[in-house]
């Protein structure tokens, strides 16, 4: 509720400011005009970087100095065409979209996608403007699967010292101080209640599942472009994985449930199956949605407050922009906690859903 207010302050706040500024702009002839066309560069210059900042990267920029050189180090870049090719990105011209020779074979980064061209460099778009290009199989240690790497490094070696500490003392020592109150809060008000007293087949996913996405959250508000959860691909991976295991933990309840439901008429049996069979398909769905959607959001709107400071240029705009900036991060923060909730809830009620044993039913029936 409160991240739409700040939506819709934002958006009356900048009617208001473009309104006055085109008044101005009116009255003053030709001086606005040069005037409007370096507002309209920097609003392009903006958006190229918010895009650039939720896209994934072939290297990893800390930051960019005020000559636009990037600060950071290079990554490997690894894919197939005819064989693996490897090398690192800071190879001469990749990273700056220029035709890249290997092994005989010319190749261009655009949008940080990998394309086969000539010679030239040349690549093939359509009407609409998209690649039509070959484009290669893309192996590369990118940016996010590098944070990937590393956090699940970081959480094997923190819950096995945690672990290890748990046999020397049940007293929580380091970090376990922080981290216990999660575990139990992940294992009492999601685990148990959502799947019961099987709850402790699944304890392990959901722990991994909650953690791995509340570290990469919390990463993402770094200022180093680090957009893990906000990248579709890893979300979708997320979601099947709720679904597998949802899916082949299933008892014959459930899949009853489905294909033909106790106690309704063989007509509305036919006309829910399909639906019921949609069902299955359309929860992961939301549990990538959801978790995309509201990460992208928010980087999105952090983002976009940040660029309008430099497009306006007055003090309304220094002052009343940082603020919002300020706030809308500050629900990020609550955000980065509560996505890393609802994903693991929403996975431990499809997963008591598909576990679950309809006792009810089986004394009805005797």
């Amino acid at each position: 509720m409160f991240k739409k207010f700040a939506v819709l302050f934002y958006s009356i706040f900048v009617l208001n400011l473009v309104s006055a500024q085109h008044g101005e702009a009116t009255a003053e002839g030709g001086a606005a005009t040069t005037e409007l066309s370096e507002k309209d560069k920097i609003s392009k210059e903006n958006k190229e970087f918010i895009d650039h900042h939720l896209l994934d990267a072939h290297d990893f920029t800390l930051m960019v100095d005020k000559d636009g050189h990037h600060i950071g180090f290079p990554l490997p870049v690894i894919f197939y065409d005819n064989g693996i090719h490897a090398f690192m990105s800071n190879k001469e011209g990749f990273m700056h979209g220029e035709t890249t020779e290997v092994d005989g074979s010319y190749y261009r980064l655009h949008h940080e996608k990998i394309y086969k061209t000539d010679v030239a460099g040349n690549l093939v778009f359509d009407k609409e403007g998209h690649v039509t290009s070959e484009k290669v199989l893309d192996l590369s240690i990118t940016k996010s699967v590098l944070i990937i790497l590393l956090t699940s490094i970081f959480m094997f070696v923190l819950f096995t010292g945690m672990a290890k500490s748990y046999k020397k003392s049940a007293v929580p020592t380091g970090a376990a101080r922080f981290l216990e109150p999660l575990v139990i809060f992940v294992r009492d008000e999601i685990a148990i209640p959502n799947i019961g007293h099987k709850y402790k087949r699944f304890i392990g996913y959901l722990l991994t599942v909650f953690f791995f996405i509340l570290f990469l959250n919390v990463l993402g508000l770094m200022p180093f472009g680090i957009n893990v959860t906000g990248n579709i691909t890893m979300t979708f991976f997320l979601a099947i994985l709720t679904y597998l295991i949802t899916t082949f933990s299933a008892n014959k309840d459930y899949w009853k449930h489905i294909f033909w439901m106790p106690g309704v008429p063989v007509p509305m049996k036919l006309i829910m199956l399909p639906i019921e069979l949609l069902g299955t398909i359309t929860k992961p769905f939301a549990l990538m949605i959801r978790l995309f959607a509201n990460m992208t959001a928010g980087h999105i709107v952090v983002m976009s407050l940040i660029g309008l400071i430099y497009v306006f240029k007055n003090f309304i705009a220094g002052v009343a922009f940082p603020f919002l900036t300020l706030v809308i991060y500050l629900l990020e923060v609550l955000v980065a906690f509560l996505q890393a909730y609802i994903f693991t809830m929403l996975s431990a009620l499809f997963i008591g859903m598909a576990v679950q044993e309809h006792e009810h039913e089986h004394h009805a029936a005797h």
